[in-house]
């Protein structure tokens, strides 16, 4: 289940844990020479993982979270984490690719320490405020094709990539939940995925999208790529939270930013906060004819800002000498339909039923899904792609 998370710290600050509760934060961070966090001042930012963010007494601006531990001691998603770090070595100067410096990690207590951005701005604050231009999604775009066009090394010379699948789509989920799953669940987020689990056509879909996943060409990608995980600071846009970071389908990360767009762009219909979840009586009074009106305007205003993306995309992928594969635009819809039912189970978290808004966003995720290659140039996808060597290609 996707959750709001973010390496830095972008949107509503609360209490941090005591740090007495987490000695392994100080204790890190004085090996590193960066002196101690002490309680005045501290911030904590929303997110699944404990994080701390405020000035050490050594003066360094930090942000630092903890990441889930496997019973062996282990942690995957820093070892994801860790992997992006040496990769993102072989950079080349003035790549557009930027993330936060990586300052030091402590792989036994799974924590990461990061160079803090102090009023760096979130993609989801961007877009909210429509701040996140068409110049801003091409800049977005150019990021995630220099990512995309990573050299993948040889396991000698670094950290080796994540190889598993993706974990989302949960495709056990498509036919049952686990028992344990439901009662953490709320009612809003098991109505939305009854939504799935009878429709035997966006199974079906969601299967044959696996299976295009598994033939493609595969890249180094983000696998969780959303507005919160871009960071617009001093004029310069950031790309953060590699846990999910692997080597995938680079379809994932572009769907998943058309997505983004979608998911926006229908709760534009409904709310005057543009998607702020605490209007959950947003849509209602709405007749059939009225929703499909400002449905057509919401997609009309929003999805240039995928084509932007999708420009700067594939102008980066030209300067690396790489193409995307024939199939990668249509793939890319069809996980964008994906993300809209995976957005649905995330909003759906605090409610107990689901609002128009949640069905409009569910019946357009279907639409992509059942008809991806129709739907390219319908969500700004349409560019033919350029002659040059494959994207995924051994490089």
């Amino acid at each position: 289940m996707t959750t709001a998370t973010a390496e830095q710290p972008t949107l509503q600050r609360f209490q941090p844990t005591d740090l007495d509760a987490a000695p392994e934060v100080n204790a890190l961070l004085e090996r590193l020479g960066l002196g101690r966090l002490g309680q005045e001042g501290l911030a904590s930012f929303g997110g699944r993982n404990d994080n701390w963010a405020g000035r050490t007494s050594g003066g360094r601006q930090v942000f630092v979270k903890t990441v889930a531990r496997t019973a062996e001691d282990g942690s995957p998603q820093l070892d994801r984490a860790l992997a992006f770090e040496h990769l993102a070595a072989l950079r080349p100067a003035g790549s557009p690719l930027r993330t936060p410096a990586h300052l030091g990690s402590d792989r036994t207590a799974a924590v990461g320490v990061y160079e803090l951005l102090p009023g760096a701005r979130s993609g989801s604050e961007l877009a909210l405020d429509e701040e996140f231009d068409d110049d801003l999604c091409r800049e977005a775009g150019r990021a995630v094709g220099a990512l995309h066009s990573l050299p993948v090394r040889d396991a000698e010379e670094g950290p080796a990539l994540d190889t598993e699948e993706a974990p989302l789509p949960p495709m056990p989920w498509l036919e049952a939940l686990p028992w344990s799953t439901v009662q953490e669940r709320s009612m809003g987020q098991i109505a939305a995925w009854r939504l799935v689990q009878d429709d035997e056509h966006v199974i079906a879909a969601l299967h044959a999208l696996r299976a295009a996943e598994r033939a493609a060409p595969h890249t180094p990608v983000h696998c969780d790529l959303r507005f919160d995980q871009f960071l617009r600071h001093d004029g310069k846009l950031y790309l953060c939270d590699w846990e999910e970071f692997r080597l995938a389908d680079p379809a994932r990360d572009v769907g998943a930013f058309a997505g983004e767009w979608l998911f926006h762009a229908t709760y534009a219909v409904f709310a005057p906060g543009a998607g702020r979840e605490e209007e959950p009586a947003a849509g209602f009074g709405l007749d059939h004819a009225e929703i499909v009106e400002r449905g057509a305007a919401s997609l009309r205003r929003h999805t240039p800002r995928i084509t932007a993306f999708w420009q700067g995309y594939l102008d980066q992928l030209s300067l690396a000498g790489h193409a995307p594969d024939p199939g990668l635009a249509e793939r890319a819809a069809g996980f964008a339909g994906w993300h809209m039912f995976d957005r649905l189970l995330a909003t759906a978290e605090l409610h107990a039923t689901l609002n128009p808004v949640a069905r409009a966003a569910a019946g357009i995720g279907r639409t992509l899904l059942l008809n991806p290659s129709g739907s390219v140039a319908t969500i700004g996808l349409a560019q033919p792609a350029r002659p040059a060597q494959p994207s995924g290609s051994p490089r």
